[in-house]
């Protein structure tokens, strides 16, 4: 006679045997899906009031499952709370101790409700807060930012383009660059909102359920703005999740751009900045490095994020509807992107505001390229040369100046004059790396008027927020 061994599952009632243990172990994805017990909570919570609403449990039914979730929900955070691999998941742990809590009212709570639409909820609701939490992060980066350009209009840089002096630029100007790309970030962030702020609950498995609950009466209790349309595109859509991995990895990709900026500012070759000690590093060999270990971190943590970015969508792709097992990957990329994020600008606030801007070292700098000789090109055309012959004898008194050791401030007057006789003594003052700034006066421009508008504009913006 052969003895059938029933699965002690929650789903198991049509198996005969137990699964290995390991198994288990690559089924589960407890170890990580617990980040949402909050969120799994709030949804039991609001899907528990509207079985209670609908009659479909009771009053008393519903009391005894809202103060049993909510102690769980206690106990975990004092660490009094031990989960197993063999119930898998956050939602079958929980459903599990709850009804060791209080008995067969526990059991009740699924009621109308599958693991499908619930862990879709649990990710919106996670989606929903982290993502209005990294728009917080963002502005307040952007508010060091605009304040460290405030007190830096008139202290001016080498402007680069290939790496190599261009023209001298406000230092104001060149860090408000990373104002707008966040600015640009920051918007995305709150345009997503749309597509995330959407209740999938009550879709159940894939096709709604046969009991009468109400949910609209679940997206009012949990305040997402409306509702999925269709139960399939409810359990299987996780298009918002690859719009926040996209927007956090171009978000990370701006920052490593800064960081570089960062890095070659703090060489010993630019000495442009000095990082403090809480955001460098030394070397266990060399005694003399300080390293800029945390803008390094940052611009090779783009690599995480835009990993994760490329992982879910290859998971999306030619997933049929509706729910598959493939898509339990869609959580430890996001929560890894969620973290990374929101300690790279933490991090890299904290590196601004403590950094100093070696404000001599960019003054020599100017003073010592040849940032000016476009200055020099446009004060021969406004002398009636023609732009390319202006080029050319600007090209030859910057070979005569790198042979000789000198700029274009050092040139005598007299042999500016041999090569053009237009050349007077206010060329000295038009090749000034302050009056350089000054004359660009257009709109958006690196000229000390138009920063101090570009910093108003930047300011108006923070403060209607």
């Amino acid at each position: 006679m052969e003895v059938i061994v029933m699965s002690s599952k929650a789903w198991g009632g049509r198996f005969q045997q137990q699964p290995e243990d390991w198994v288990d172990e690559f089924n589960a994805s407890i170890d990580f899906d617990q980040t949402l017990l909050d969120e799994d909570v709030q949804g039991s919570i609001a899907h528990a009031t509207m079985l209670a609403n609908q009659n479909i449990i009771s009053q008393d039914d519903k009391d005894a499952i809202i103060n049993g979730l909510k102690e769980i929900q206690q106990d975990f955070h004092n660490g009094k709370l031990a989960f197993k691999k063999s119930l898998e998941d956050i939602h079958l742990n929980i459903e599990h101790e709850l009804i060791q809590r209080v008995g067969d009212a526990g059991g009740k709570l699924h009621t109308g409700r599958s693991r499908n639409d619930q862990v879709a909820t649990d990710l919106h609701l996670y989606v929903k807060k982290e993502v209005l939490e990294i728009q917080d992060l963002i502005r307040s980066f952007q508010t060091s930012i605009l304040k460290l350009a405030q007190s830096h209009v008139d202290t001016i840089m080498p402007g680069y383009t290939h790496l190599q002096r261009a023209q001298p630029i406000s230092f104001a100007h060149h860090v408000m660059t990373y104002f707008w790309m966040l600015e640009r970030d920051y918007s995305r962030f709150v345009d997503s909102m749309k597509r995330i702020d959407i209740s999938p609950l009550g879709a159940a498995a894939l096709s709604g359920t046969t009991h009468p609950i109400d949910r609209h009466e679940t997206q009012q209790l949990l305040e997402f703005s409306s509702v999925y349309e269709n139960s399939l595109d409810a359990v299987s859509d996780r298009d918002y999740i690859i719009e926040t991995l996209h927007n956090i990895s171009l978000t990370m990709i701006h920052l490593s751009r800064f960081a570089e900026e960062i890095i070659f500012w703090s060489t010993d070759e630019a000495k442009f900045i000095t990082l403090s000690d809480a955001f460098s590093t030394g070397s266990s060999i060399m005694p003399q490095k300080k390293n800029p270990d945390m803008a390094e971190l940052i611009r090779g943590k783009v690599g995480r994020a835009t990993g994760h970015l490329m992982s879910m969508l290859v998971t999306l792709k030619g997933l049929p509807l509706a729910y598959n097992k493939d898509l339990q990957e869609d959580k430890e990329g996001l929560f890894d992107s969620v973290r990374t994020i929101k300690g790279s600008l933490r991090i890299f606030e904290g590196m601004l505001d403590t950094m100093t801007v070696n404000t001599d070292r960019l003054n020599e700098t100017v003073h010592q390229d040849f940032s000016n000789a476009t200055e020099l090109a446009d004060y021969l055309v406004a002398k009636d040369v023609p732009f390319r012959k202006a080029h050319e004898i600007v090209g030859k008194i910057v070979f005569e100046c790198i042979q000789q050791g000198i700029y274009l401030l050092d040139v005598p007057l007299e042999r500016y004059k041999e090569l053009n006789s237009n050349i007077d003594q206010d060329v000295y003052d038009y090749l000034k790396p302050e009056n350089c700034l000054s004359r660009r006066k257009s709109y958006g421009s690196t000229g000390q008027d138009a920063v101090r508008h570009q910093l108003k504009v930047a300011e108006k913006l923070l403060n209607n927020d």
